[in-house]
């Protein structure tokens, strides 16, 4: 056929297709064992993620947020639960006709495993005793023992189990307790019976007096015991207390403590260890530093020397007049004129050397 023209299939670039091979067979999954219909049911929420193997080339694995949660345990008792604790007490330090006798809630955990009285290395206890005088040096809990025979000051709590906290305690435990603190009280017969924190106190009154105190200020308290002076308040040693945070804010009610006991047994004031009471009056001040503003003005001699007395004010009989002074300064009230050493003579008064700006003349017309 004329005017047809056969082109050439036209070449595919790139390789060649490969042929495909064949897939594997599938393999049929397991079958899902049955649920156990007796099983607890899981708790809702996420699941918990699982521990990542460590990998085989021993390298460290990196320390993510799972692993700063974990706090480390302290072994504060040397192998000991808490409930092994618990089980222990803490012994009294009582004697008759002791000074005074600071009374605590119940034993904490660490005093009852050492067996010492305030061993925490946060109470301030031996602290506010050396700072207010009452001891001569500075002690600590393995001191308690001494403290009856050579400072008449005991121990005892109001409850004898050992807890974590006083918030453990039950409220007839606390009942009870301040029925048998009152027994010991009488036993004993101390001058005073010291509280150690309102908390302890607020509780004692509550169980002695059936109610608690309705303004509790600390120091001598109104309630009395019988065989017992006095009952007196004073902060809490222990570190925590909100309102006296510091050892040095307590030393003041250790202070009036001793003060009590000298009032008590008649004795004077020790003056070793004594307290300043400063007041301010601010009128007061202002006149003393306007006072002292005047002192501090230094007069100098050589100041009517250089001029020969030439603004001494003379008397009526041509003898120096009685001059205003303030025991450092003399004033002289008039003007003086008068020759000055050397033939000089004193200028005149700038006052004369003003012009007369008025517009009037001197005869009176304008």
């Amino acid at each position: 056929l004329s005017g047809l023209f056969l082109l050439a299939p036209a070449k595919k670039r790139g390789r060649p297709a490969q042929p495909k091979e064949p897939k594997p067979p599938k393999v049929p999954k397991a079958p899902k064992p049955a649920k156990d219909p007796n099983a607890p049911k899981s708790k809702p929420g996420p699941k918990p993620k699982k521990a990542k193997v460590a990998p085989a080339d021993d390298k460290q694995e990196k320390i993510d947020e799972s692993f700063k949660k974990v706090k480390r345990k302290v072994d504060r008792f040397k192998g000991m639960s808490e409930e092994e604790v618990m089980k222990k007490t803490l012994p009294d330090l009582l004697d008759y006709n002791l000074d005074y006798v600071i009374i605590g809630i119940n034993p904490g955990l660490m005093a009852a495993y050492i067996g010492r009285w305030f061993p925490g290395p946060g109470n301030h206890f031996w602290k506010c005793l050396f700072l207010s005088g009452f001891t001569e040096e500075q002690l600590n809990h393995m001191h308690d023992n001494a403290l009856p025979a050579k400072y008449k000051m005991g121990f005892t709590n109001m409850v004898a189990r050992a807890t974590p906290g006083s918030k453990d305690l039950s409220s007839k435990e606390l009942r009870e307790g301040g029925k048998i603190l009152v027994e010991k009280l009488k036993k004993f017969k101390p001058l005073i019976a010291v509280f150690n924190g309102k908390c302890i106190y607020e509780m004692f009154c509550r169980e002695l007096f059936g109610k608690k105190p309705q303004k509790l200020e600390f120091g001598l308290q109104p309630h009395k015991i019988p065989d017992c002076d006095a009952l007196y308040l004073m902060p809490s040693s222990s570190a925590r207390c909100a309102q006296f945070p510091r050892a040095q804010d307590k030393v003041h009610f250790y202070i009036k403590l001793r003060e009590l006991r000298d009032q008590l047994k008649g004795v004077g004031r020790p003056t070793d260890i004594e307290e300043v009471a400063y007041s301010f009056d601010l009128q007061l001040a202002k006149e003393d530093a306007k006072r002292m503003a005047i002192k501090e003005e230094q007069y100098d001699p050589g100041y009517e020397d250089a001029y020969g007395g030439a603004y001494t004010e003379k008397g009526s009989e041509g003898g120096p007049a009685q001059n205003q002074a303030n025991g450092y300064c003399t004033f002289s009230s008039a003007e003086h004129s008068g020759n000055l050493p050397g033939g000089q003579w004193m200028t005149q008064s700038f006052a004369d050397q003003i012009p007369d700006i008025s517009g009037v003349a001197q005869g009176g017309s304008v």
